[in-house]
């Protein structure tokens, strides 16, 4: 995660387009008394037996976490509640070898829902993708993974980027590799979530974890004053215009979401004398996020978020 966070602060130091306040970062800290304690499930949208299924439920969650906003009624809910009713309705659902033949039509099938989903063959092709690797480097199981990995988080989203490309979510800005890692940081946060830091999602590193930068936490950011944009991103965004995924606008807004949320971090931690968690953060700004839906978020066709 030194890696996301190196790469990030490089990408804010240069922004040309998004520029992250400090003076905003002060202003929210000053208005926090300590960060809400906001309850992973939240919602009861997940599957959770714990025990090795909810690893892999996780897992196949986390690979199709990403790109909702093409279809306005489809949203996170859908895919969590979705697939939880499915494996709920058959506990070999989300087999390896079945993850590796599971066509689009079935796929919504097994979500219930009505039409195409956004950019579905590629979510088709990332379902065949973890099921190929689970099956041939950890026995068809992701809890394999999480086992392999001595309780650290780090490892463990190193592992996942290491053996899946889908989940390798770097781009280059400005002639430099960014390290983003969204969907593999969220994976090891879902656990230490879903669990409550025990068992399977016990970590000895969780302070290691950044935000997961997404569309909703640059949108929070920026009602809170701590993002400010340039006059032409601000437009792209509020025009509902899409921006092109690897771009430098693209890149700056989700590199400078992940900086500007760390000095938050910083800050708050000065202020209170105790560690925060960067994951509890995000959770926080993401609840935060979802509860107001009229935010305008920045529009890319991605499989990273």
């Amino acid at each position: 995660m030194d890696d996301v966070r190196a790469t990030s602060a490089w990408v804010a130091s240069r922004s040309s387009h998004v520029l992250v306040d400090s003076s905003g970062i002060e202003k929210v800290v000053e208005t926090i008394e300590s960060i809400p304690k906001v309850d992973w499930d939240f919602e009861g949208i997940h599957y959770f037996d714990n025990g090795p299924l909810t690893v892999q439920y996780l897992f196949v969650l986390d690979a199709l976490n990403f790109c909702f906003w093409p279809d306005k009624d489809l949203s996170y809910d859908h895919l969590a509640s979705g697939l939880k009713a499915a494996l709920q309705n058959d506990k070999s659902a989300f087999d390896a070898d079945r993850l590796q033949k599971y066509t689009g039509p079935e796929l919504r099938e097994l979500l219930k829902w009505p039409r195409p989903l956004p950019l579905e063959d590629e979510r088709v092709r990332l379902l065949h993708e973890v099921g190929f690797e689970l099956e041939r480097s950890f026995e068809g199981k992701a809890v394999n993974i999480v086992e392999s990995c001595g309780k650290s988080a780090v490892k463990l989203v190193a592992v996942i980027t290491r053996h899946f490309p889908g989940f390798q979510d770097h781009s280059l800005y400005k002639g430099h590799q960014i390290f983003l890692y969204k969907r593999a940081q969220i994976f090891a946060a879902d656990l230490w979530g879903a669990f409550r830091g025990r068992g399977y999602g016990e970590f000895n590193d969780i302070g290691s974890i950044t935000i997961m930068a997404d569309y909703i936490v640059p949108a929070v950011l920026r009602q809170l004053g701590v993002l400010k944009y340039s006059s032409t991103l601000a437009g792209t965004i509020d025009a509902n215009s899409e921006i092109g995924p690897g771009s430098e606008e693209e890149v700056e807004l989700r590199a400078c979401s992940i900086y500007a949320v760390e000095k938050m971090r910083e800050l708050i931690s000065m202020k209170s004398g105790k560690q925060v968690l960067s994951v509890e953060l995000d959770l926080w700004l993401w609840s935060f996020g979802i509860q107001c839906p009229s935010l305008p978020h920045h529009r890319t066709l991605s499989i990273y978020y």
